[in-house]
């Protein structure tokens, strides 16, 4: 069978399947060793959380920043390596690249310093070194098909990728949703159904394997959508969206801070210390957070506790990946989310209001931190809604997630993905190229009245340097235009004389735009001559010169999105 042209063939279908196979493998696999080590370290199958109380308290600041020493160890070489040969790691880098293969050693070395930071209680999530290794699985099943079949590395990687997340969340569509909308700009469909096939069967092997449940008890629960749940839900987006700001701005500073400390094992080891010292007052700011959304759901804590928690965990969250530790911010930013969310609906009904059932604003508050975090709205609402299983959130998560998406964006704050903050940049600078006006490019032109002689045009054009001179009135209307060439040609011919006035050589129908149009039109008047400049007029009516436009200013304007 061969390949196609296009991103969406047979091919790319089948090739999905075994992807999405080996990314749940994958996953798995890295699971296994993460258990391993609780084992090792705690002697327990609990969640770091638990565990830790293995140990007197007095060992947690110290097991946490030993885990983030030899992470740090780790994640040094890693940097070594990709600094020495100016590769790009991250999965998320390569498919937006379209780079030829997901680099083997870096991602094995930040594999290895993720589980050092997540094995010794660093608040992280497993969903980043996960998908990594889910990514270069499919890189090196990439690199083993026949040329034959004409397959990007790229998309294969992309494929694992969603497969990865999928595995880790239970949520193909979101996952699929998620690398298309993250590395492709959701660009085209086409591009998005292998992904969405091997999200599919990673799911599909998890279910297989006996993994098959929502991950978060809300599914038996109905939403109420009345006046007072979406002035909720809209509260919380909003909310949400400055929150996801905040950690996104504390983030940024705590990698400042930090990036004082050259060493990395040093970096890491201090980032660990701090987050176990922060675990003295409680453990659950321990790890990426599943165990605790799940006891926030069931309606464990008290406000109060649910308030310290927060904070606590957004301390935690902002010192493990500032401190460069490997791991990703989705399940932390859902924990941080659950906590916003029911910490918002139970002060609403503490004031009396009838808010229903206060849990289930966790789950909006996890999907609208996570869009607000990550910038990917679609992402985050269908990522809650397939972990839940309860369809009635479908319309509270698609505003809170927009809402918290808004806001972030509003406030400029770049993604913690830089290839979201790309496209958005593109997104923005094709938007000013479709409606700017070709008026902000204008330059000045060489301009002569129609009595004054061609002689006087060469002149011009000589210090201008520009084949065609401007011809207008005294009143500034545009009449025409001058070529160089044909003014010298008649004068070698003898049919002028460098004293004769340019109206005798002017071409009163030169191509022209207006100031009004959008750069977009101004590309399109370009594509129909071979000119590298035409002029610039207030409007047709009055036709007054108002400067030149040229070919070299839109396509630097256009550089910014293509």
């Amino acid at each position: 069978m061969s390949g196609s042209k296009h991103a969406l063939n047979w091919t790319t279908l089948l090739i999905a399947i075994p992807v999405g196979l080996m990314a749940s493998l994958v996953t798995l696999a890295f699971r296994g060793i993460i258990d391993v080590i609780n084992q090792l370290l705690f002697n327990s199958d609990h969640e770091i959380t638990v565990a830790m109380h293995v140990w007197p308290w007095i060992f947690w600041p110290l097991l946490v920043g030993g885990g983030g020493v030899l992470a740090g160890w780790f994640l040094r070489y890693a940097v070594a390596i990709e600094q020495q040969q100016t590769v790009k790691t991250d999965y998320l880098e390569v498919i937006n690249a379209r780079l030829d293969a997901v680099p083997t050693r870096t991602s094995l070395f930040r594999a290895l310093s993720s589980i050092a930071s997540i094995g010794s209680g660093a608040s992280i999530g497993k969903e980043g070194p996960m998908v990594q290794l889910s990514a270069l699985s499919g890189s090196l099943l990439g690199r083993w098909l026949p040329a034959s079949l004409n397959l990007r590395n790229s998309d294969i990687v992309a494929m694992a990728a969603a497969a990865g997340l999928s595995s880790v969340y239970h949520a193909p569509l979101a996952s699929a949703i998620f690398v298309a909308e993250i590395a492709f700009g959701i660009s085209a469909l086409q591009r998005l159904i292998p992904l969405i096939v091997a999200s599919a069967v990673a799911v599909m092997t998890m279910w297989a394997l006996g993994f098959r449940n929502a991950l978060y008890p809300l599914a038996d629960t109905l939403f109420q959508m009345d006046g007072v749940s979406l002035l909720m839900t809209v509260l919380i987006g909003l909310v949400a969206g400055v929150a996801g700001w905040l950690l996104i701005a504390l983030i940024g500073r705590s990698r400042r801070l930090f990036s004082r400390v050259r060493s990395l094992p040093l970096r890491l080891g201090a980032g660990g210390v701090a987050v176990g010292l922060l675990a003295l007052l409680s453990t659950d700011i321990l790890g990426n957070g599943y165990e605790v959304i799940v006891k926030i759901i069931e309606g464990h804590y008290v406000i109060t506790g649910l308030l310290l928690l927060l904070l606590l965990k957004t301390l935690a969250t902002t010192l493990s990946v500032g401190s460069n530790a490997v791991g990703g911010l989705f399940t932390p930013s859902l924990l941080i989310g659950a906590l916003l969310g029911v910490i918002l609906a139970q002060s609403a009904a503490a004031l009396q209001l009838p808010v229903g059932d206060t849990l289930l604003y966790a789950a909006i508050g996890m999907a609208a931190v996570l869009a607000a975090v990550s910038q990917a709205p679609l992402m985050a609402m269908l990522m809650v809604l397939e972990m839940t299983l309860n369809s009635s959130l479908l319309f509270p998560l698609m505003i809170a997630s927009v809402l918290a998406s808004m806001v972030v964006y509003r406030l400029q704050s770049a993604s913690t993905y830089p290839v979201v903050s790309h496209h958005l940049s593109r997104s923005e600078a094709w938007y000013d190229f479709d409606h700017m006006r070709v008026d902000q490019l204008i330059i000045p032109g060489a301009a002569l009245q129609p009595e004054e002689s061609v002689g006087q045009a060469l002149a011009v054009s000589s210090l201008k340097r520009e084949r065609y001179v401007y011809v207008l009135n005294q009143a500034g209307q545009f009449l025409g235009v001058v070529s160089i060439h044909e003014i010298s040609r008649k004068v070698l011919a003898q049919e002028i004389t460098l004293d004769s006035p340019v109206s005798t050589v002017m071409d009163s129908n030169f191509p022209c735009i207006f100031q009004g149009q959008s750069m977009r039109e101004g590309w399109e008047a370009f594509s129909r001559v071979t000119l590298e400049r035409l002029p610039v007029l207030n409007n047709p009516q009055e036709r007054r010169f108002m400067g030149a436009l040229t070919k070299t200013s839109l396509i630097q304007k256009a550089q910014e999105f293509l």
